[in-house]
C-alpha cells in the first residue's frame, strides 16, 4: 500500500522583475545575451564558476553556442598537474578506501600561482568583446567579472556520476576507479575546498545555473538568495534520495512508490543537508541546489544563535531511513568516540545516533543488536573477529545482545556502542551528522552490490567499542527509555532519548488535536511517524500552512518560533504521532 510521500518537495519563491528563472538552453542563452547587451557594447567578462561534477565539456559547448563569445578562456590551464595534486593530498588521503583526514586545503592551493598570473595578463590583454572565462573555481583566475554565473551541483548527483565511471575527482584522471575512493576524496578534500570557495561567492552571483538534470535551468542571483531567505523562515523538506544495498528491503519501495528496477532500497537520505538538495520553485521553474547552501547562507535563521555558536554553519541533526524489511541484517558496527574522531579524522564531533522503529514485522522475530553481552572481554571479541576474517564465520549473537524490536521502539546508540539493525525492521535513524564514520566489523560474509568486498575496519572498531556497555547496561540505558512529560485530552508528550552522552534530545507527541510546539531558538527536525497527514501552521500566520505525510521528515527553522501541528482526519482511537529532535 503506497502513501502520499512527496519525493520532490519544493519551496515556493514569489517571482518579481528581479527574481525569476528560465529553463532550457535557448532561454538561458537569451537571458545571458540580454544581460550582455544591457552593457551597451562594453567589453564584458562573463565568468562561469563551476562546482566539480558539472559535465564541463557539455555545458561549455552549450554556452559557446548560446552566448556566442568573442573569446573563451578555460581556467584549467592554470591548475596544478594531476601528479602535483596527488602529492599535495597524499598525507591527508592515506591508503584506506573509506577514511581520510578532513582537509583544510583552499581552492587556490589547486592552482599554480604563476599560471594564474599569466592567465590574468592574457585576460587583461583582450581589449573588447564578450569574453567567457570558464572552469571549476574559475573566479580564482577571474575575481572581478562583469557577470558571475555559478554552476552548482547536487552531492547525490555527483555520487551517481562517480558510479557511472565517467566522472573523476577534481584534477585527476581516475574516472571508473573504486567509487568509495572517489567519494572519499570528494568528502574529505574536494568538497571541503569547493564549499569554502562557494561561500565567498553568494553575494556576488548574478545567475545560478542548475545542470543536475537533462533540462538545464537558471535563476537570477537575487532569486537564489531570496529563496534561501524564504526557506529559512518556514517549515520545509529537502529532496530525498534512495539507494539500494546488500541488506536492503522492500518497505520503502512499496510505501513510497519507488523505482521497481533495483533489487531493493536500503537507505533513504531525507534530512542530511550536506548530501540532500533543496528544490526552489519560482514562476513554474524548479531548480535544484545543494541544501548545504541554506546552512551556509542563513545559519542563524536556520539553526538559531545557540546552535550556530556551538556548531558553526553545520547542520548537526541527521534523519535517514534504513530498510531491512524482507532484507538482511545491517553490518555489525560502531561509531568513533569524540576524541578518536578528532585525532584520527579531524572532525570536531561524532556520530551519536538512535534507531526509531517506524515499522517491524512481528511475524519475523525482528530485533536490534546493541551492546556486548555481559562477560565478553575485548580480547575474546577481538580474537573472534580476527578469526572471522579468515573463516568467514562469526556468531554475532554469542557476543552481542539481540533485543526484540517492535513498531515505535526507540533504541539509543551513543558512539562506541556496538550495534546494528536486524532484518525485517524499518528504522528511522536519528543521529548527529558525521554520517560516514561507521566502523564495520562483521558483514555476514557479504560482498557489495558491485561484487567487491565491503570494507571492514576491525582495528578502528576495537579502538572505540565500550566494553562496559554490556547486557544490563544496554537494557537499563538504551532500550525502552520512554518518559511521559505531559498528558492532556488529545495530546501526550514523551521523552524518548537520546542518551545523556548525546547532544540531541527527542520528544514524541501522540495527538488527536492540534499540538503547540516552539523552536525555542533552535532548529527542530521532525518526522510524522503515525497518521496519514498533518498540517504545520503558524499561530500568527507567519507562513503558509505546510502539509506533511506519513514518514516524511521536515525541518522547522529556529526563526519560526511557535508553531502547531494539526492532524488531518483525526481519529480519537488512532492518534497521529511525531518524533521531534533538537539540540539540548
Amino acid at each position: 500500500m503506497t502513501t502520499s510521500y512527496d519525493k520532490f518537495p519544493s519551496v515556493s519563491v514569489p517571482a518579481t522583475d528581479r527574481d525569476y528563472a528560465v529553463a532550457g538552453w535557448n532561454a538561458i542563452g537569451a537571458e545571458l545575451r540580454g544581460a550582455v547587451a544591457a552593457r551597451s557594447g562594453q567589453r564584458t567578462v562573463v565568468c562561469v564558476d563551476l562546482y566539480h561534477g558539472v559535465w564541463e565539456a557539455e555545458v561549455l559547448d552549450a554556452l559557446r553556442r548560446e552566448l556566442r563569445p568573442d573569446a573563451v578562456l578555460e581556467t584549467r590551464v592554470a591548475n596544478k598537474s594531476k601528479d602535483a595534486v596527488r602529492s599535495m593530498l597524499a598525507r591527508d588521503l592515506g591508503d584506506d578506501r573509506v577514511f581520510a583526514f578532513m582537509s583544510r586545503w583552499e581552492v587556490s592551493d589547486f592552482f599554480d600561482q604563476e599560471a594564474v598570473a599569466a592567465f590574468s595578463q592574457r585576460l587583461a590583454a583582450i581589449p573588447s568583446g564578450v569574453i567567457l572565462v570558464y572552469g571549476v573555481a574559475a573566479s580564482v583566475c577571474c575575481p572581478d567579472p562583469d557577470l558571475l554565473i555559478y554552476a552548482d551541483m547536487a552531492r547525490w548527483e555527483i555520487q551517481l556520476r562517480f558510479r557511472s565511471g565517467r566522472l573523476p575527482n577534481w584534477l585527476d584522471d581516475n574516472a571508473g576507479e573504486d567509487p568509495l575512493r572517489l567519494y572519499k576524496r570528494g568528502y574529505f578534500v574536494d568538497w571541503r575546498a569547493l564549499d569554502r570557495h562557494k561561500r565567498g561567492l553568494y553575494d556576488r552571483i548574478d545567475y545560478l545555473l542548475d545542470t543536475n538534470s537533462a533540462e538545464p535551468k537558471m535563476m537570477t542571483g537575487s532569486a537564489f538568495r531570496r529563496g534561501l531567505v524564504v526557506a529559512a523562515a518556514r517549515p520545509f523538506r529537502v529532496k530525498p534520495y534512495f539507494d539500494p544495498g546488500v541488506w536492503g528491503g522492500q518497505w520503502m519501495r512499496e510505501k513510497f512508490a519507488l523505482d521497481p528496477d533495483p533489487p531493493n532500497f536500503a537507505w533513504s537520505f531525507d534530512c542530511v543537508p550536506e548530501e540532500n538538495s533543496l528544490l526552489l520553485e519560482i514562476g513554474g521553474v524548479t531548480l535544484e541546489t545543494p541544501a548545504i547552501n541554506l546552512v551556509f547562507r542563513q545559519p542563524r535563521e536556520l539553526l538559531g544563535d545557540k546552535v550556530y555558536a556551538r556548531f558553526g554553519a553545520e547542520f548537526p541533526i541527521r534523519f535517514d531511513m534504513l530498510d531491512t524489511m524482507r532484507g538482511g541484517n545491517l553490518s555489525l558496527q560502531c561509531h568513533p568516540m569524540t576524541d578518536y574522531i578528532q585525532q584520527t579524522f579531524g572532525m570536531h564531533y561524532t556520530q551519536d545516533e538512535s534507531y526509531y522503529l517506524l515499522d517491524a514485522d512481528p511475524a519475523a522475530d525482528p530485533h536490534v543488536f546493541l551492546g556486548v553481552k555481559s562477560g565478553v572481554s575485548k580480547a575474546e571479541f577481538a580474537a573472534a573477529l580476527r578469526a572471522s576474517e579468515q573463516s568467514g564465520r562469526f556468531d554475532a549473537e554469542r557476543y552481542v545482545n539481540a533485543f526484540p524490536a517492535k513498531k515505535h521502539d526507540h533504541f539509543l546508540i551513543p558512539a562506541g556502542t556496538v550495534h546494528c539493525s536486524g532484518a525485517n525492521c524499518m528504522v528511522l535513524e536519528i543521529s548527529a551528522t558525521p554520517y560516514i564514520f561507521t566502523f564495520k566489523m562483521w558483514d555476514w560474509g557479504r560482498v557489495g552490490l558491485d561484487g567487491r568486498p565491503r570494507p571492514v575496519h576491525t582495528g578502528h572498531a576495537l579502538a572505540n567499542i565500550q566494553f562496559d556497555r554490556d547486557t544490563e547496561w544496554a537494557r537499563r540505558n538504551l532500550v525502552g527509555r520512554v518518559e511521559t512529560l505531559s498528558e492532556t485530552p488529545g495530546v501526550k508528550e514523551e521523552r524518548t532519548g537520546l542518551h545523556g552522552f548525546e547532544f540531541i534530545e527527542t520528544r514524541r507527541h501522540w495527538f488527536t488535536r492540534p499540538v503547540a510546539h516552539d523552536t525555542a531558538g533552535g532548529v527542530n527536525v521532525l518526522n510524522l511517524v503515525q497518521g496519514a497527514a498533518a498540517v504545520v501552521e503558524s499561530p500568527t500566520g507567519a507562513f503558509e500552512p505546510f502539509t506533511v505525510h506519513y514518514a516524511e521528515t521536515f525541518i522547522v527553522p529556529a526563526s519560526v518560533g511557535p508553531y502547531t501541528i494539526r492532524p488531518i482526519s483525526p481519529n480519537p482511537t488512532h492518534p497521529h504521532a511525531t518524533i521531534k529532535a533538537f539540540i539540548r
